[in-house]
């Protein structure tokens, strides 16, 4: 067999359809066709794909029914050969496949949205008199240890007043379905609220910019958090800020 013929088959060959003859034959070209053997790997991705993400659903009796009603009535006295059926099944499955995933970055990305809207109004809720801080403090040391026992991780708290963003405190908040740290600096008379939450994410490289209604936010994820610092500051400003937090808590988490 050659590739051509060999291709034609993989989707018979992975769902154990063919005969001894044929199934040996796709076998033995698998073992010395890299490139074949890559095509397979594929296919088996793409099921895996199909049953991880798409819900089963059984279909009615009557469509069944047409299904094979249709079947019998277009199917020629000689049956047609099997190649041509496969390499439409894969083409569907990569078809289905394109499908699954463009809904999933859709829905990620509408995650996304929502959690950019929730994190937006956390920060102006904050504002309102008495919900800006739980904990008032411009000492580190005082505002690190208030969470203890209040969340089930510690976020990394840093003073940058050096570099003129003064820590006011700290609070607990709640985003993304779940409770949340949040530290509050000043800069002038605008205040900055840092959310901090564990994540799965890996580390980004760099940041991910959202403005919304004159609010400026930056998202990134460090150490195993996910960080959004929030403030109607100037963006060129606020991306400072970030930037001596981001060294600020390297330097402590570094050995």
């Amino acid at each position: 067999m050659n590739c051509q013929d060999v291709e034609a088959r993989l989707g018979a060959y992975l769902d154990d359809e063919l005969d001894a003859a044929e199934a040996a034959a796709v076998a033995a070209h698998l073992k010395g066709c890299p490139r074949c053997g890559e095509h397979l790997d594929r296919l088996r991705a793409v099921r895996a794909a199909l049953r991880a993400e798409l819900p089963a659903y059984r279909a009615p009796d009557t469509l069944r029914m047409r299904v094979r009603d249709a079947v019998r009535e277009s199917a020629p006295e000689v049956a047609p050969p099997r190649t041509p059926v496969w390499s439409w099944l894969a083409v569907a499955a990569a078809l289905v496949l394109a499908v699954v995933g463009t809904w999933k970055v859709t829905a990620d990305r509408a995650a996304a949205t929502v959690l950019t809207e929730e994190v937006l109004a956390a920060h102006v809720r904050s504002l309102m008199p008495g919900h800006l801080t739980d904990v008032p403090s411009s000492d580190q040391h005082t505002v690190k240890p208030w969470f203890d026992g209040r969340l089930d991780f510690s976020p990394p708290v840093s003073d940058l007043a050096p570099q003129g963003f003064p820590l006011v405190g700290g609070r607990l908040d709640y985003v993304g379905e779940r409770p949340v740290a949040a530290l509050v600096y000043g800069r002038r008379l605008h205040r900055i609220n840092v959310f901090v939450w564990p994540t799965h994410e890996t580390s980004l490289a760099g940041t991910s910019r959202v403005e919304r209604n004159g609010y400026h936010l930056i998202r990134w994820v460090e150490d195993g958090m996910a960080l959004w610092a929030v403030s109607d500051l100037n963006e060129a400003e606020l991306g400072d800020f970030v930037r001596l937090l981001q060294r600020a808590d390297s330097a402590v988490a570094a050995p």
